[in-house]
């Protein structure tokens, strides 16, 4: 009788052994015999793709189509024509010859409004894939953004009603209502200029314009070319005084996307020695300037 039980309980503990030997990593229990820890498994090889292996350029040859952030209230930079609803200006055509040199159509091309304060967060959320929209290069942003050769060279001015004492930035004096937007670099230059004024931001130009125009300020700043194509709209305002800053303007890319980069200066370089840059700017600003 003890030898029964004996035999019995001795089955059991072979049992139990057999079973926690096959939890515990054989080949029976179906997990690698390699701890994750181990050498072995941590030089093994990796079969997946690394994340953002492949670059925008890629990614933007494999849809067929560049998307582009530009601006939609810049007369003679980036306007949407009220009536047949197309956006047109000078950033428009440099965008679309852009989008011909990489893809070989210019009809290959998404526009995107942005505004000063909207491009940026809109690059790093891969909304847009680059930005061409009256856009200086400055120090602080070559940290956030990656920036083609300059393609447009501009300064800082003010605006204001024709008859108006302010004749230069020297005018501009505590008191003076200065209207300008945000996220552009002109607030910054006229805060360090005149750091008595008033400062009022919009979010849009049209909307500082109109606000001009309203009476609720005494000038608009920002760059000058800007700043002529609401001459334009307007014959009561005039540009007046000289830049006082100087604003290269950039098309920016996402930070580390320097293949996009290096084929963008390509095709600007393209389209300066082929003529193609020139007939642009005269189109839209006048006469090309000459280096």
């Amino acid at each position: 009788m003890m030898s029964k039980k004996w035999n019995f309980m001795l089955m059991l503990v072979t049992v139990f052994a057999l079973a926690g030997c096959a939890s515990n990593g054989s080949p029976t229990g179906g997990a690698s015999s390699t701890p994750a820890s181990s050498p072995a498994a941590s030089s093994a090889p990796s079969t997946a793709k690394p994340a953002g292996g492949a670059s925008v350029l890629d990614e933007i040859k494999s849809r067929g189509k560049l998307v582009v952030g530009v601006k939609f209230d810049t007369k003679l930079f980036g306007l949407k024509n009220p009536t047949g609803g197309e956006v047109e200006g000078f950033d428009i055509d440099i965008a679309k010859a852009l989008a011909k040199e990489i893809l070989g159509d210019e009809k290959k091309i998404e526009l995107k409004e942005v505004t000063s304060k909207t491009r940026i967060p809109m690059l790093d959320n891969k909304e847009i894939d680059m930005i061409v929209a009256t856009m200086t290069i400055t120090e602080e942003r070559k940290k956030q953004v990656e920036f083609s050769d300059v393609y447009f060279k501009a300064g800082q001015s003010l605006l204001v009603k024709k008859g108006s004492p302010i004749k230069s930035v020297a005018d501009v004096k505590k008191g003076t209502k200065v209207l300008a937007v945000k996220g552009a670099t002109s607030v910054a230059n006229i805060k360090a200029k005149s750091p008595d004024a008033t400062i009022l931001e919009f979010d849009n130009y049209q909307d500082a314009f109109s606000a001009l125009k309203a009476g609720q300020g005494d000038t608009l700043t920002t760059d000058n070319a800007i700043l002529y194509g609401m001459m334009v709209q307007d014959k009561n305002f005039e540009v007046v005084g000289e830049p006082f800053t100087d604003e290269p303007y950039g098309i920016a890319m996402k930070k580390g996307e320097t293949t996009l980069q290096a084929a963008v200066n390509d095709g600007l370089k393209k389209l300066e020695s082929s003529g193609q840059y020139a007939k642009i700017y005269e189109k839209w600003i006048g006469k090309a300037p000459t280096k």
